[in-house]
């Protein structure tokens, strides 16, 4: 009886360990499945983001047209043939690279994100999560300070969040970061918010479809 019961007790720790080794390596084999989903993930956000970027023209105006191995991609402007005349104001193209003394590199994908939703200057602009577009409510500033025309962040607005979350990305890990310092674009003293009103841009969200304007469809 002893010896049969020792065998049965080795067999039992026998069972044991072969259930928590195959435990755990079912673990290890998750973790590294979830960690290459989280990789993939990330890559095809950078990926996306990279679409949109080349798509909306943003080399245009920030440098290398729409080709990404161009010299000074999105490196802001490097001479005057990228500068604006707005009536008696000068506009440049800021450095979009993740620099962090000259570009991007000190904000955070949020403050990139609000710069394209609501407009605003991401270094006059906390790290925070904006729900209106009301001065003073909803994480608004009060005094909000505009990015300068002609960056068509009215238009660029109407982008889901996912799209902008995915250039945010692409800008701040998809690029190499280069050293452009870029002299601030001048102003008026409101940093342009005469010149947002919705009167002007219209409103965040759109109106519904369809408006005065639209057909809501064939024959109607």
């Amino acid at each position: 009886m002893g010896s049969l019961h020792a065998l049965s007790r080795s067999a039992g720790m026998l069972l044991g360990a072969v259930v928590v080794a195959a435990v755990a390596g079912s673990v290890i084999v998750n973790l590294g499945v979830t960690d290459a989903s989280a990789s993939l993930s990330t890559d095809e956000q950078i990926l996306r983001g990279r679409t949109l970027v080349i798509h909306h023209a943003c080399g245009d105006c920030h440098g290398g047209g729409g080709n990404p191995a161009a010299e000074g991609w999105l490196a802001g402007m490097m001479d005057s043939t990228l500068e604006f005349k707005m009536g008696p104001f000068k506009t440049r193209p800021r450095n979009l690279t993740p620099d962090n003394m000259t570009g991007l590199g000190r904000f955070t994908e949020r403050q990139i994100f609000n710069a394209i939703r609501y407009g605003l200057r991401p270094g006059e602009t906390p790290d925070v999560a904006i729900t209106s577009m009301t001065p003073g409510q909803g994480n608004f500033p009060a005094h909000p300070k505009y990015l300068a025309p002609p960056m068509p962040w009215p238009a660029f607005r109407h982008m889901t969040d996912q799209e902008l979350w995915d250039i945010a990305a692409y800008l701040k890990r998809g690029v190499k970061p280069v050293k452009n310092r870029v002299m601030d674009s001048e102003g008026p003293p409101d940093f342009w918010a005469s010149a947002y009103t919705p009167d002007k841009i219209g409103s965040y969200p759109s109106p519904p479809f369809p408006t005065a304007r639209e057909a809501a469809g064939p024959g109607k």
